[in-house]
Order: C-alpha cells, then sequence, then structure tokens
C-alpha cells in the first residue's frame, strides 16, 4: 500500500481583520466572496486528514536572520486590537513537529527563534479564526519568516517537508498572507498604478497550475506591490516543491486596495479544475438517496460530532463524480443553509454531497450553525449540476438553467441555482450572482449556465 504524504494539503490565506465578523460587522458584505472561500478552503483542508497545521506569518515579531515561532503550549489570541476583545482563537501547539522542525532547521544552518509572547498575531489568528470557525480542529504550529533570501525560505520549507515525514503524520501548510497593498487610491500603504500586475502574476501562476512563477518573480514589482504574502508563499512552496501541484484559486479580490487571494497550492486528495466532468445518468429512486444521504450525514455531525463513518462502499450514481449544492430549509420553507460546489472536488458524489452538507449546516456565513433542537424542523434537497458551458445573455432561462458569472479577469466567479423563488428574469438572476461575486453592474462579464437535477425530500 503507498504512503500517504506528510504534507496533505497547502494553500495560500488572506489575514484582514475586517473578514471576522465580529470585527467587520457591516463591511464583511465586502468581503463575503473571501469568507465563502475560506469555508471551501477549510473543507478541502479537513477532507485532506491534516491533523497539523504549520502557520506562517508576516505580522509574527520578525527577526531578521532567524525564523521565529510561538513556544507555548497552549497557543492563544484575540481580536482586541480590533475593537473585538471576546472574540478568541485557541489552539494547542504540536510541541513534537516544532521540535523536528527546528532540529532539521539546525542541520541547514538556520535557527528558530522562540517566541514567549502570550498573544498570536493578526497574521496567524485570522486564518486560524476561519479555519475553526469552518469545522477544522487539530494542532498547531505558527511560524514568522525572516529577511533572509528568498533561497533560505524554500529551503527552511523543505525542512519543515522533512520533519513533517520524520513525525509521520498529516500535515497543512497554510501561508498567511495579503497581496498587493497599493491597488487604489485610498489603499492603506498608497497608490501604485502597476501594483496590480503583482497580483495578476501570483493570481495567473496559481490559475496556470505553474507555481514555480512565483518564485522568480520580479523584485521591484515586489517593493512597488508593498506586498506581505510572497515570504509565506516561499516557505510553503520550498515544503511542497516534490509534491504534485494542483493549484486552483478559489477566491481574489481587492475591496479596500488590498488583494486577498485564496488558492489551493497542493492537495493530495483534489483533481484538475480542468479535469473533464464524467456525464451522469440517474432515476428518481435512486436519486432519493441523496437527501437522504444529506440528512444523516447533518443529523450525526450535530448530534455526535462526527460525520457517519459507515457508509459503505458507494455505488450508481453515489459513485459518479459531480458537483452539488445541499440546501437546508425549515419546514414553512425558509433557507437554513445552503453550500455547494462549482466544479467537483471529491473523487465521488457520495463524499461531495457529505462535505457540502456539513458546510450548509456549519459553515454558511448567513446563518449560525445547525442545533439540535431544529433538527425535526428541517428538510433536505440536493442539486447535482451538469457541467458548465459557455452561454450568452439570450440564451439564459431563469427556470431551466443556473448561471455562472465571472469578470474578465477570471479573478471573481458567482452562482446563482435555477429556478429560485423570487428569481423569475434573466436579468434579475444575473443581477444577484454578479453581486455574490462582487462584480458591479457595468462591468464586463462572462456567461455560463449548466442544467440541475434537483432531488428533494417530500
Amino acid at each position: 500500500m503507498a504512503s500517504v504524504p506528510a504534507i496533505v494539503f497547502s494553500g495560500i490565506a488572506p489575514h484582514p481583520p475586517i473578514m471576522v465578523p465580529e470585527v467587520g460587522h457591516e463591511a464583511i458584505v465586502d468581503v463575503q466572496s473571501s469568507i465563502a472561500a475560506m469555508a471551501e478552503f477549510t473543507l478541502r483542508l479537513v477532507a485532506s486528514g491534516a491533523e497539523t497545521v504549520v502557520l506562517i506569518s508576516p505580522h509574527a515579531p520578525l527577526d531578521p536572520s532567524a525564523f521565529v515561532a510561538y513556544q507555548t503550549r497552549d497557543l492563544y489570541g484575540d481580536f482586541a486590537n480590533f475593537r473585538a476583545p471576546e472574540t478568541t482563537v485557541e489552539a494547542q501547539l504540536d510541541e513534537e513537529l516544532l521540535t523536528t522542525i527546528a532540529r532539521e532547521a539546525v542541520k541547514q544552518s538556520y535557527q528558530v527563534v522562540s517566541l514567549r509572547s502570550d498573544q498570536l498575531d493578526h497574521g496567524t489568528a485570522v486564518p486560524l479564526y476561519f479555519l475553526q470557525h469552518n469545522g477544522w480542529q487539530g494542532r498547531v504550529v505558527a511560524f514568522g519568516y525572516s529577511f533572509l533570501s528568498n533561497e533560505d525560505h524554500l529551503r527552511f520549507g523543505a525542512c519543515i517537508s522533512r520533519a513533517a515525514a520524520e513525525v509521520g503524520r498529516p500535515i497543512a501548510i497554510v501561508a498567511s498572507g495579503d497581496l498587493s497593498h497599493r491597488l487604489k487610491p485610498d489603499a492603506p500603504a498608497g497608490y501604485h498604478p502597476t501594483a496590480h500586475l503583482f497580483d495578476q502574476e501570483v493570481v495567473a501562476a496559481f490559475r496556470d497550475n505553474s507555481p514555480a512563477r512565483i518564485i522568480n518573480m520580479d523584485e521591484g514589482l515586489r517593493r512597488i506591490a508593498g506586498e506581505c504574502g510572497y515570504r509565506s508563499l516561499l516557505v510553503a512552496l520550498g515544503a511542497t516543491k516534490d509534491l504534485p501541484s494542483s493549484c486552483e484559486v478559489l477566491n481574489y479580490e481587492a475591496p479596500f486596495g488590498v488583494g486577498y487571494l485564496v488558492a489551493q497550492l497542493t492537495n493530495q486528495k483534489s483533481t484538475s479544475r480542468n479535469a473533464e466532468p464524467q456525464t451522469r445518468s440517474a432515476g428518481n429512486d435512486e436519486g432519493l438517496e441523496l437527501p437522504k444521504l444529506a440528512r444523516e450525514t447533518i443529523e450525526t455531525f450535530v448530534l455526535t460530532g462526527s460525520p457517519p463513518k459507515t457508509l459503505g462502499e458507494a455505488s450508481g450514481l453515489l459513485a459518479e463524480r459531480a458537483a452539488c449544492f445541499v440546501s437546508i430549509k425549515t419546514k414553512d420553507g425558509r433557507l437554513r443553509g445552503c453550500i455547494g460546489t462549482i466544479e467537483p472536488t471529491q473523487d465521488t458524489l457520495q463524499e461531495e454531497v457529505i462535505a457540502n452538507a456539513l458546510g450548509a449546516a456549519t459553515r454558511d456565513p448567513r446563518f449560525k450553525p445547525v442545533t439540535a433542537n431544529e433538527l425535526p424542523q428541517l428538510r433536505y434537497s440536493v442539486d447535482v449540476l451538469a457541467a458548465p458551458e459557455p452561454t450568452t445573455f439570450a440564451e439564459l432561462d431563469a427556470k431551466t438553467y443556473g448561471v455562472i458569472v465571472e469578470d474578465e479577469n477570471e479573478d471573481r466567479r458567482g452562482l446563482l441555482l435555477p429556478d429560485i423563488e423570487g428569481v423569475d428574469t434573466t436579468s434579475k438572476q444575473v443581477e444577484i450572482a454578479s453581486r455574490k461575486a462582487g462584480i458591479a453592474a457595468g462591468e464586463p462579464i462572462r456567461l455560463w449556465r449548466f442544467r440541475v437535477d434537483r432531488y428533494g425530500e417530500e
């Protein structure tokens, strides 16, 4: 049997405190796409089986010639500096992994300096907040990078990889960082007319599944951008250089003049976003298993804290590969949660339904997690998506087709399912999908349509 890679997932996550609802309040409407992307990011990290997350932050107290690490056994952070002192994150330090990384670093003539601070920096706390609020539970190792060379950061990442292999447990790497800070005249670091080129190149490298391009980026462009995520990414790239890349941009936006990127770098369970989708076929009786599976998943998780463990091998429709949305409604028809995928992220539809059911119950940013006393009042439906096809406005039909709206740069995407109550015109469907993507009226857009097979409880 092939061994499971020690590093099972890696990616980049932004860290603006305004994304945290208790900090941003009504302003989170401007970063909803990033919030939703972090839910998807965490879903994939959880599915990878990672037991420890290694976080690399630009905002730890840095040492010019050494890498720094929080050493307290019980890691803690709050958002008191952002007027939300009661909002906290807590995690247990993975002492074995940290010790092993430090030992590997010494072999390469690097030093890991202990931080005895009892307060995690926001570059660590914000990604950790979203990981934990979206269902990940595990230990943490939190680093700050150094002012050593790019090659040193890549080599330090390789130290993390060797240490992960030595401890023999599945590990995830999360590079915390924002991209350019100079994208608008009112941006925090001022404005530079070419700063956006840095973000375009990083996003393009992820989209083209060519992360090595990031390593060789122009130093002058980095300085113009005023970024704070580049060295974090280098560490992640060094840690995963021997793994197959499975890059995917989950979201990019810059509502406040700072680029926020949520993206996957490697995922041992993932497949390419460009893979050809499989053709589905199913009878109604077979399709009724889908909402039943959604119900079983959610009820088991809410009552026990874990998803079902004995579902058996998938067959028929459940064994096929397709994207889906899971919707939860109350008996009187009010929406209680809805999470889904535009493209399949799991090996089977059975796994896709389970993952999205958990997301709909616990990670929809519009609702609080489902509680046990609500369960008798809930009804479930599953929409299974056919492969999207390019389309025009004239070819859309809000009742027959779902729609995907994307901006010209392919940075922002919004989806709306078909046949939604109150959405009875193509104009309204496209308007809502555009708004979900953060695309303003009048911006150039591209359109896709897709059919849906909807299976609901009677």
